[in-house]
């Protein structure tokens, strides 16, 4: 399987997770990996100037919006085993950008990243916010054959 193809599954189940969430709000889900995300956001009717001109991007992006307020969720797919370097390339997208949640999803293993999180118990790794308040990037093993992320292979556990 080529990781552009869990995009369109990923889209999928974002898209009922948002809706689940947000009954009220206008719930917006793209597949954003070819184009950086200022240009995406522009496309929503959103401008997000923290984004603009900043090479970022999202493999599938959702939006929940109501009224002028937004709120971003990333998922970065991978289909190979997880490394240090997958976690690092979505921490520095959320420290820029302090989406609402984010995905570090993989087809694979988590690869080095088991040893990390599930031994070493270091969760603070996943720690990005504004500060005020700490988010946590979510990394687990998407279940192909569910279309749905793996609830037992979750860090933090969901």
């Amino acid at each position: 399987m080529k990781e552009f193809e869990l995009y369109g599954p990923m889209q999928k189940w974002l898209k009922q997770y948002l809706r689940d969430r947000y009954k009220t709000a206008e719930i917006i889900v793209v597949d954003a990996h070819s184009e950086r995300l200022d240009r995406v956001l522009r496309r929503c009717g959103i401008t997000y100037d923290v984004a603009t001109g900043v090479d970022i991007q999202i493999d599938v992006l959702g939006i929940v919006r109501k009224g002028t307020d937004f709120r971003l969720f990333f998922i970065e797919a991978k289909k190979t085993s997880l490394t240090l370097r997958d976690l690092g390339q979505l921490w520095a997208y959320c420290r820029l950008i302090d989406p609402e949640e984010a995905f570090l999803l993989t087809s694979a293993d988590l690869g080095t990243l088991n040893k990390l999180l599930n031994v070493y118990r270091r969760e603070d790794l996943l720690d990005f916010g504004d500060g005020r308040r700490i988010k946590k990037m979510k990394v687990g093993i998407w279940n192909i054959q569910k279309g749905s992320p793996d609830a037992a292979s979750m860090v933090p556990k969901m």
